[in-house]
């Protein structure tokens, strides 16, 4: 990978004075090279400590404030006076998970003014296990100099407290721990005797993969003094657009029917359970899955609030394929970083819900380096002027590029064409005169199934004619949709696909809306059968090449069977053509 280097810089290290006993020599120090830690201790000599901080937090109510269960790897030298600063992950899935249905997702949708449909429970449902976390970083960390430093969020493990999805005690709690890792907040060990962290330099990194690299983000947003770098890897910046896209209930991907309450209790390992069961319980009311509104339950989850306090570097990690943890949760956070000037890196791959480590080894172990030999060590490496992007294209291959989006994607404007219960067209053109075209919702086939179908009663379908030469979409896809229903309540759902020569199509991105929330994500406004609504449709944004000889797609359906709530197959939704418009962030020509 390409790299801006800065030369030779000098080594920090302190060497033995020869005249000196070896009992009163210096510790080895850190040494860095090219602007790189280098592996010059050793991790077998390790030194590991299981202590306990106290968060200002009483999450189980109990009287006393929680307790966060830690354990610390340092390098022995640490022992003899060497100061090091701490590279962190905070992570409510040490201990495992417990085996919790999710909602069933198979009922209808909620109409105002009626009798709410209550979603039941499953009597099973895929979930997470431990094996979301790897960290493969300990030995290349402590080799350079690093102390890592593990925590069990609130209500899991050996700590106290209660988890709850995402809400301000979890962020506390691991919160905590930096300011234990200087010196303002109180630590002990098992036995009760205090414990302090005077071999810690106070500056401290945070990294992680999901809901790991989701609490970087939360403790980020605190402005903790001391947290100098995170790195979050397909990481959530907002809770609400993990469970909800614009009013609608959705779901992660491969976790149909998944909510913050069961997530809750898949995490909830802690021994004694019971004074957490109060709370947890309050999180499946909380947490409406009857209007799917934006709420303060909501908005206590979301970190976008508090973006203006980060103050630590971010380097951002994310799948363009991930269906998981999707895409807007670290564009969003990205954009918000990059408007307020906070130190800030991207890098997009082509996987899913995936740590870089498994992709790009050696390059994302040099990445990794650089950022926190820069921002812990504070060594002037230059990590702060090169590329802000790093995106693996469709090939395999990576590019690094001035900032994401592409600065020099421009909008384009699209309008479908008469056709689309078979294959209809999309220009530039507008459409003359009005042209109506309806579908029929049918939960039980999938959108990738619908997209590639030839024709189907249950989508509406439009395609550019074949591009002429390369097009990029860099950012949010945008489907303005003139839409009426027959009924009070649907879903909409919005794909943008790729049909290459052969007529197969795949699904590139996606998007979802609730028709009851136009007026916004926190009011739901009652539907009249037969009216025509406009609903926007917001795609997760993605950076995706069209090749030659490819033709652009939208399609139009209402339920999404992988992610939406699949009421009966049966609502019609009609689709005004002359006012109806996507827009694309392209660079090139599709129209």
């Amino acid at each position: 990978m390409r790299r801006v280097r800065m030369g030779l810089l000098a080594a920090l290290c302190v060497l033995p004075l020869s005249g000196l006993p070896a009992a009163a020599q210096p510790p080895r120090g850190p040494v860095f090279e090219d602007g790189e830690a280098q592996p010059v201790f050793d991790p077998a000599q390790a030194v590991r400590e299981d202590l306990f901080v106290t968060a200002p937090v009483d999450s189980d109510h109990d009287g006393q404030d929680d307790r966060v269960h830690v354990q610390v790897v340092r390098p022995k030298e640490t022992d003899q006076g060497l100061r090091v600063p701490v590279v962190y992950q905070a992570s409510p899935y040490f201990s495992g998970g417990n085996d919790v249905p999710n909602h069933n997702v198979d009922t209808e949708l909620h109409v105002p003014d009626q009798p709410g449909h209550r979603s039941l429970r499953t009597a099973a449902g895929d979930q997470r296990t431990a094996a979301d976390i790897q960290w493969a970083y300990e030995e290349y960390l402590l080799s350079r100099g690093y102390a890592v430093v593990y925590a069990e969020s609130l209500g899991t493990g050996e700590s106290t407290g209660c988890p709850t999805t995402g809400a301000e005690n979890e962020t506390i709690g691991a919160k905590s721990v930096v300011d234990w890792l200087n010196s303002r907040a109180p630590g002990h060990d098992a036995g009760g005797a205090p414990a302090v962290a005077d071999w810690a330099t106070g500056k401290v990194g945070m990294i992680g993969v999901s809901y790991n690299g989701t609490l970087p983000n939360a403790v980020a947003s605190t402005g903790v003094d001391g947290l100098e770098a995170i790195v979050p890897i397909g990481a959530i910046s907002n809770w609400y657009d993990y469970y909800r896209s614009d009013g609608a209930v959705v779901a992660p991907g491969g976790y149909q029917g998944e909510d913050a309450d069961v997530l809750a209790k898949f995490v909830h390992t802690r021994a004694d359970r019971e004074p957490c069961r109060e709370p947890i319980d309050r999180l499946t009311a909380e947490q409406d899955r009857i209007t799917g509104d934006y709420s303060p339950f909501w908005d206590q989850r979301n970190y976008l609030n508090d973006v203006d306090k980060v103050r630590a570097a971010v380097l951002s990690v994310h799948g363009l394929n991930d269906w998981n943890v999707k895409t807007r949760q670290a564009a969003q956070w990205y954009e918000a970083l990059r408007e307020r000037d906070v130190p800030h890196k991207i890098w997009w791959h082509q996987s899913g819900h995936t740590d870089p480590i498994q992709l790009r080894e050696e390059e994302w172990l040099r990445e990794l380096n650089r950022w926190f030999t820069r921002y812990l060590y504070q060594v002037p490496n230059g990590v702060e002027d090169e590329p802000r992007a790093t995106v693996q294209r469709e090939d395999g291959s990576w590019v690094e590029e001035p900032e994401w989006p592409a600065p020099q994607a421009e909008e384009a404007v699209l309008r479908p064409a008469p056709g689309g219960s078979e294959r209809g067209g999309l220009t530039a053109e507008r459409v003359s005169g009005r042209a109506v075209e309806s579908l029929r919702d049918d939960a039980t086939r999938t959108a990738e199934d619908l997209a590639a179908a030839p024709s189907s009663p249950n989508r509406l379908a439009y395609f550019s004619e074949p591009l002429t030469e390369q097009a990029r979409v860099s950012g949010t896809v945008r489907a303005e949709l003139a839409l009426a229903f027959d009924r009070p309540a649907a879903n909409v759902t919005a794909l943008l696909v790729d049909q290459a020569p052969d007529g197969s199509v795949s699904v590139v991105t996606r998007g979802w809306a609730d028709p009851q929330n136009r007026h916004g994500i926190d009011r739901t406004s009652p539907i009249e059968p037969g009216k025509s609504y406009r609903i926007d449709v917001a795609m997760q944004p993605d950076d995706y090449v069209f090749a030659p000889g490819h033709r652009l797609g939208v399609v139009v359906l209402s339920s999404d069977h992988d992610f939406t709530l699949r009421p009966k197959p049966g609502a019609g939704l009609s689709l005004d053509l002359s006012r109806t418009a996507i827009t694309l962030p392209v660079i090139g020509s599709v129209g």
